[in-house]
């Protein structure tokens, strides 16, 4: 898959939200960007990464997990000079949206990590752990969900930290490769 050139011709995160978006599709998406919060030794560490990370996220603003983690990611992208986040809508991508298909669906969102020569590093979607984790307490436990309560502060703080461990570890993966470290002399 020729990475840098989807990832040139993926859109910011306001380009996306305004070519895919509805009026309603923007509200549902600003009201989980203004509740992330990356904690300030998170924003530290995101900060301080030396090594040019690109995000390339297939999502649609219909989607209710995108509505919940494409904020996240812009949120934690935001934090640091070196991570760029584009995306690309899933319908209007069928080459992307079949190359990234998880247990023979397309589902999303799912975000290729990149280097920054476009090299895949990793893929990480369509739902953390974290979600996994409460849709399996919802429909395998005992609880019953009604879907009427938006997620509390403690779920959506497990949610940004899966990202931001997925992100610590590709950043890491860059910060040891061989290739890179010949590279750059370090």
């Amino acid at each position: 898959m020729d990475w840098k050139t989807h990832y040139e011709q993926a859109l910011t995160y306001t380009e996306f939200l305004q070519r895919y978006g509805t009026d309603e599709h923007r509200r549902r998406w600003q009201a989980v960007y203004d509740k992330v919060r990356v904690p300030a030794d998170q924003r530290e560490m995101l900060a301080g990464f030396p090594r040019q990370l690109y995000l390339l996220c297939l999502s649609g603003t219909w989607c209710g997990d995108c509505v919940r983690e494409s904020p996240i990611l812009q949120r934690i992208a935001e934090e640091s000079p070196v991570i760029e986040l584009r995306f690309l809508d899933r319908d209007a991508n069928p080459e992307v949206r079949d190359a990234l298909a998880i247990n023979n669906g397309h589902r999303i969102p799912v975000v290729v990590f990149l280097s920054e020569d476009y090299a895949e590093c990793a893929r990480y979607g369509e739902r953390t752990l974290a979600t996994y984790r409460k849709i399996a307490t919802e429909r395998l436990g005992a609880a019953c969900p009604t879907g009427i309560v938006p997620p509390g502060e403690d779920y959506m703080d497990e949610i940004v930290a899966d990202w931001l461990r997925e992100m610590e570890r590709v950043q890491l993966m860059l910060r040891l490769s061989p290739r890179l470290r010949e590279l750059h002399g370090d």
